[in-house]
């Protein structure tokens, strides 16, 4: 059984503009640690998830699954 942690963290923070140091900063953590999570390299403590959804304001599950988002425009024909 795989225990891998999908997330969005890249694409919200693209979205609003914030650099991995600037969110790093915001959530008191390595700037690194921000790479390792966007790459899923790293799975977040529920506390660190739990502010990370806070830092972007939408509910934990937007930001983080256990199974792989659907890629953007996956469902539009070509």
């Amino acid at each position: 059984m795989s225990e891998t942690i999908y997330n969005r963290i890249a694409m919200l923070r693209t979205e609003r503009g914030i650099s991995r140091r600037q969110l790093s900063e915001a959530l008191g953590v390595h700037y690194q640690t921000v790479g390792y999570l966007e790459r899923g390299e790293y799975s977040p403590s529920l506390h660190l998830a739990l502010r990370i959804a806070e830092h972007f304001e939408v509910p934990v599950e937007v930001v983080f699954s256990i199974h792989p988002f659907p890629r953007i425009g996956a469902d539009r024909p070509a």
